[in-house]
């Protein structure tokens, strides 16, 4: 938006720095912490634009991106159960499992931020409202994972998908309008400022190097 290049553009640049990451990704010997949350960022930043592209370029509207993507996050799944014979959240290290594991969480980044989009803008709950929203149904999913014996797999990808449209509507808040329920940063000084959270997270936050904690 900033450099007027366009959704599809755009798109087509974080798909590729995407690529390039998650090829560096399956071929490192270990987990390094700076080049899985590269990838990480890689993944979200063209999920964004990916969404953004389904729901503004194509459309087909919120609605219409939410359904086509949500079909998308569940074809991932399916074809990476028939082609492993099994979807582990906790076992993420053969080069094969690495590229459906990559390809899903592009796909939930997509899908987070088109329905944190939808629930932002037309839902009413301005952006504040809509990342409490989503922060709870975060935590209600958190609970589930350590009280019950609910599906892991499906529990760890609602989380992961919830985590895009509560990043995005954070996000939104920082840098969108007084007038429009924002702080009204500027986009780059919004980037900045969670880069800085993101740095020093990863910081504080122990990095386990064992394959089955890198989800």
């Amino acid at each position: 938006m900033s450099l007027n290049l366009g959704y599809l553009l755009s798109t087509g640049i974080f798909l590729s720095l995407l690529a390039i990451l998650v090829l560096w990704q399956i071929t490192a010997d270990r987990l390094r912490p700076a080049l899985y949350w590269a990838t990480i960022i890689a993944s979200t930043t063209a999920g964004t634009t990916l969404a953004d592209f389904a729901t503004r370029s194509l459309g087909v509207g919120y609605l219409g991106g939410v359904l086509i993507l949500a079909t998308c996050v569940v074809g991932s799944l399916v074809a990476w159960h028939r082609k492993l014979g099994k979807i582990s959240a906790s076992d993420i290290h053969a080069p094969a499992t690495e590229r459906f594991y990559w390809l899903t969480i592009t796909l939930s980044q997509t899908l987070g931020t088109a329905l944190g989009d939808w629930t932002a803008d037309t839902g009413g709950l301005g952006y504040l409202g809509a990342a409490a929203g989503f922060a709870g149904l975060l935590a209600i999913v958190a609970g589930l994972y350590f009280q019950t014996r609910i599906n892991r797999v499906g529990l760890v990808w609602t989380a992961f998908v919830l985590t895009r449209p509560l990043g995005a509507a954070v996000g939104d808040w920082l840098d969108k309008p007084l007038i429009q329920g924002g702080l009204a940063l500027s986009r780059p000084a919004a980037s900045a400022v969670l880069a800085l959270a993101i740095i020093i997270l990863i910081l504080v936050l122990p990095q386990n190097p064992e394959p089955q904690e890198r989800v």
